[in-house]
């Protein structure tokens, strides 16, 4: 009975406990994704320079990481860049001039696109930039990597 209560009021912490922010990083440039943290381990993928990654455990030369479709895989740390991208979801989405739904239009992205990430979200928007040099807001739910 005692443990039992006891077991109630960890659980209850755990859920009152606010949840860590995520860890998204790109990679610097076309990158082997491994099965296990060695170059000795199975390639598993080639990632496109800029592919955004969701940091999921970090040892000292290695990092495992989850693509957008939730695969795991391992990539060495000295692949992965500073700055942060995201990836267009969505079939098509609108990047506007400022952060509303009636801005301008800025350009225009189709899934599979990689953007940068040029400054922190506000609200349900998020600053980026496009390779070429566009730049404006795209709709958080449009992207993933953020």
């Amino acid at each position: 009975m005692r443990a039992a209560r006891l077991i109630t009021l960890i659980l209850a912490g755990a859920a009152c406990a606010p949840a860590a922010a995520l860890d998204f990083r790109a990679t610097a440039g076309p990158a082997i994704l491994y099965d296990t943290p060695s170059a000795q381990g199975k390639r598993v993928f080639v990632a496109s320079a800029g592919s955004p990654f969701e940091v999921v455990v970090t040892l000292e030369k290695w990092v495992k990481v989850r693509d957008r479709d939730g695969h795991l895989a391992w990539i060495e740390r000295s692949a992965l860049a500073n700055g942060q991208t995201v990836v267009v979801t969505a079939d098509r989405t609108t990047i506007r001039q400022q952060a509303a739904d009636d801005a301008p239009t800025s350009f225009d992205a189709v899934r599979g696109v990689i953007l940068n990430v040029s400054g922190p979200a506000s609200g349900s928007w998020l600053p980026v930039r496009h390779a070429d040099g566009d730049r404006g807001f795209v709709r958080r739910v449009d992207v993933w990597g953020q």
